[in-house]
């Protein structure tokens, strides 16, 4: 339901890439700025509606990897690891911890997927600029990034996809856990869909708050040509990414796509937290 404004988001934060002017692409037209709406209604128009979904199936591939290895790993790490009494506030650090480490492990295997939707996601751009498609289909994507960079180039843009993953998931886990326990702890409020979807909201907001500016530096590596060698031709690491981006577009540049990725995290943790609560209940395992 939410995927159109996960492309949306993907395609504002490639959009005015000064490192593209840079690189020799400045003879091309300017393409004028479009905001969420026009993106989003450009897509339509100019691609086909179907193409607001590009990119769907790895995506859904990605999170059955990505939040099925983090959910475990936060409730081990929370439980076993850093010990969380029951009956009793979780400290806001420990929070922090478990929700850092988590995200950031669920995304390292789930980068490849991640990879794949980023780059499928601007294909419909691609074609509008006459340029030619690099992928038939998702498995073509696979089998083309693996064939041309090895299994490393699986794992290209890593780095920056990792760091957005533990910023995203100290909003989202933490957030969802503290807020939680706190309207356990200090108000009437018990542990029901009311709490749940005043936790999720509140986990939507702070997770695309401080992960957006991570999230565009990923979409920006993820999405650059390569070499022969699978190194990027635009960036070398993600903090070049990020001090490139800063300089040549300025600070708030950090925060395109922040809009669509806000809108599509809050509805996404709503239906997400509800849906995960109701499947522990259903199973007989205990509330989160």
């Amino acid at each position: 339901v939410t995927f159109p404004l996960d492309l949306t988001k993907t395609r504002l934060q490639i959009q005015g890439e000064a490192a593209v002017r840079r690189d020799g692409a400045a003879a091309e037209p300017a393409v004028p700025y479009r905001g969420m709406l026009r993106t989003a209604a450009g897509i339509a128009q100019e691609e086909g509606v179907r193409k607001l979904w590009q990119g769907a199936t790895p995506a859904v591939y990605r999170h059955i990897v990505y939040t099925g290895v983090r959910m475990v790993t936060y409730e081990h790490l929370r439980d076993s690891v850093l010990g969380q009494a029951e009956g009793e506030s979780f400290p806001l650090w420990k929070a922090v911890v478990g929700g850092m480490s988590a995200g950031a492990i669920g995304q390292f295997f789930a980068s490849p997927t991640d990879l794949v939707k980023v780059q499928m996601q601007m294909e419909g751009k691609r074609k509008l600029e006459g340029k030619p498609l690099r992928f038939r289909g998702v498995h073509h994507a696979f089998l083309k990034i693996l064939s041309e960079g090895g299994v490393r180039g699986l794992w290209a843009g890593w780095v920056p996809n990792v760091q957005r993953a533990a910023l995203v998931n100290m909003g989202d886990l933490t957030t969802y856990d503290s807020v939680k326990q706190f309207l356990l702890l200090n108000t009437t409020l018990v542990d029901n869909s009311v709490t749940h979807s005043v936790s999720s909201v509140c986990s939507g907001l702070v997770a695309a708050v401080l992960g957006t500016p991570a999230d565009v530096v990923k979409t920006r590596i993820m999405n650059q040509p390569r070499d022969k060698q699978g190194r990027g031709l635009l960036y070398k690491s993600s903090m070049d990414c990020l001090i490139q981006t800063v300089q040549g577009e300025g600070f708030m540049s950090l925060y395109k796509g922040f809009i669509p990725t806000w809108m599509r995290m809050a509805p996404w943790s709503l239906v997400f937290w509800l849906t995960y609560e109701q499947i522990r209940r259903m199973c007989g395992v205990t509330s989160f």
